[in-house]
């Protein structure tokens, strides 16, 4: 069972990160939007069985909650906190990573698969770790050479900086790979 070190605030007022002293997953990230999408995940269906919550997202130690803006945070955090806290802990069994949806390599010609590869390094390196810090993510769901399509998770899926200062600082970064690329939010 998770015990939580930390609740902290995210660039997103919608949204609250949830820092846990155990892992829920190893390296496998979560994402619900809706009830139906959680219907499978315990944690998840349970968070979404309280009013106002939009959006679930979690891996490893943290777990982000987005509301829809209607709610009182601290009585909101007080109801989020019970499943939270029960739910269990990832054991050591459970350490495989999870393949991510995404973009079928075997499509991509040589050169786009050399520049996909740029591009997810750079994410990983210079903008995933900031996002998770506040309480969200991003991966990449499509490239044709030119376009790349990333979609944003937790926090980061409602918030209004995702879709403007940071999408605009990642199109700078990946525009020292190829001039001509873009990004679009999806």
């Amino acid at each position: 069972m998770p015990k939580i070190a930390d609740i902290e605030s995210t660039p997103n007022p919608n949204a609250r990160k949830f820092v846990l002293k155990e892992p829920l997953t190893w390296g496998v990230s979560r994402s619900f939007s809706s009830p139906a999408e959680a219907y499978t995940d315990e944690l998840a269906a349970q968070l979404f069985c309280i009013p106002h919550v939009t959006n679930v997202f979690y891996v490893d130690t943290w777990i982000t909650v987005t509301q829809d803006g209607e709610a009182d945070w601290p009585a909101l955090l007080r109801e989020l906190a019970k499943p939270i806290r029960e739910a269990p802990a990832a054991d050591a069994a459970s350490q495989a990573f999870a393949e991510r949806e995404g973009v079928d390599e075997r499509d991509l010609s040589d050169e786009d698969r050399l520049k996909l590869q740029q591009v997810t390094e750079l994410l990983d390196e210079r903008v995933r770790p900031f996002l998770q810090q506040d309480g969200g993510d991003l991966y990449v769901v499509g490239f044709d050479g030119r376009e790349l399509r990333v979609h944003y998770q937790g926090a980061c899926g409602g918030c209004p900086s995702s879709l403007s200062g940071t999408l605009t600082g990642i199109e700078s970064m990946i525009r020292e790979i190829d001039p001509e690329m873009y990004v679009v939010p999806v």
